[in-house]
């Protein structure tokens, strides 16, 4: 049975880009970014977006090494896990040690900011919706970069609300407390119930302060109702290892 369309926002037929098949598209609210949902791999427009690009990139993403922290268990980063021989998943999970691997085998739990990966690692790092989270991202895209082999990348999606407003700090570390200096906002994680904490409004500056990181960013921006690609928020990030060696 066809559910009543008078309870959608939105409802029309569409082409999923990470599923690769005709679809529909469906929303019960008007707020696309996290409720534009694929009906059949369930995937989100942020994440087609950024599947779009991953694919424009890295055509021969399936043959390649790739580590996702933190992904949801749908959409593309479910398509990378099932199609990608070399794909690794991980998440900040403090109750096993770093390095180490969930009992389940589901992911292995590292620190963004202090991997124990090996250098030159991977070919591609994925993350959605994390950098947002972390007390120090400049840290962490330097350690993406120790982990990515030259021609790699870091491709990721990150809500820049601010836009062309210089980025704002909301929380830090001072002396190992966390100094909140706007108020405490959060966003849904899996591995705690009280959620990420936001630690950084970004805007399009955020080029510059990761391109202390040591990769080089380009920002992509992609709107396509027919792909279910529209909604707030939903660039995609690129940063390149342009170290000289063997390129992807």
């Amino acid at each position: 049975m066809q559910p009543d369309n008078e309870t959608y926002v939105y409802r029309a037929e569409g082409y999923c880009p990470i599923c690769e098949t005709e679809t529909i598209f469906s929303a019960r609210c008007d707020w696309f970014r996290d409720h534009l949902i694929c009906e059949r791999c369930r995937s989100i427009p942020r994440e087609r977006a950024l599947f779009v690009v991953l694919v424009s990139l890295f055509p021969n993403w399936r043959e390649l090494s790739i580590h996702e922290s933190s992904p949801a268990p749908r959409g593309g980063s479910l398509r990378m896990k099932n199609e990608c021989a070399c794909y690794i998943a991980t998440q900040y999970d403090l109750t096993i040690p770093f390095g180490t691997s969930h009992p389940g085998g589901a992911y292995r739990s590292e620190n963004l900011e202090d991997q124990t990966f090996a250098d030159q690692s991977f070919d591609i790092v994925i993350t959605q919706d994390v950098m947002e989270h972390l007390f120090d991202p400049v840290q962490a895209t330097r350690e993406i970069a120790r982990t990515l082999r030259p021609g790699g990348a870091h491709v990721f999606s990150v809500p820049i609300v601010r836009k062309q407003e210089p980025s704002q700090r909301r929380a830090r570390l001072t002396a190992g407390e966390i100094e909140h200096l706007l108020p405490e906002q959060y966003h849904g994680n899996p591995m705690n119930e009280k959620g990420s904490l936001v630690t950084v409004d970004w805007g399009y500056d955020i080029l510059d302060h990761l391109g202390r990181g040591g990769l080089a960013h380009s920002m992509h921006y992609i709107d396509d109702l027919s792909r279910g690609i529209r909604a707030e928020y939903i660039e995609i990030v690129v940063g390149r290892n342009l170290a000289c060696g063997t390129m992807i």
